[in-house]
């Protein structure tokens, strides 16, 4: 499954278009590697995602074809950790 549709359909970036900027601002990694939207991706490999000031990890649990409701994301994806960019001024 394609990363950009894997994060709308996880409701992990909530719009396929948001999904496809974010890969290709360098903002989304798969294991370790910076990704394209069109980076395939698989069950058990971990994303890394820093959206304006909060980094989170995830590891795929299941590729769903279609978007899921929120209470069934976290079958989806499971959150590792969340941390805040601290700025240092």
């Amino acid at each position: 499954m394609r990363l950009d549709l894997f994060l709308r359909n996880s409701g992990i970036i909530p719009r396929r278009s948001r999904a496809q900027e974010a890969c290709q601002e360098g903002l989304v990694s798969v294991d370790g590697q910076v990704a394209k939207p069109a980076t395939e991706v698989h069950v058990g490999q971990r994303l890394r995602i820093a959206i304006g000031m909060q980094v989170r990890e995830y590891e795929i649990l299941d590729l769903p074809s279609v978007p899921v409701a929120k209470h069934q994301r976290a079958d989806c994806a499971k959150l590792l950790s969340q941390d805040r960019v601290q700025l240092d001024w």
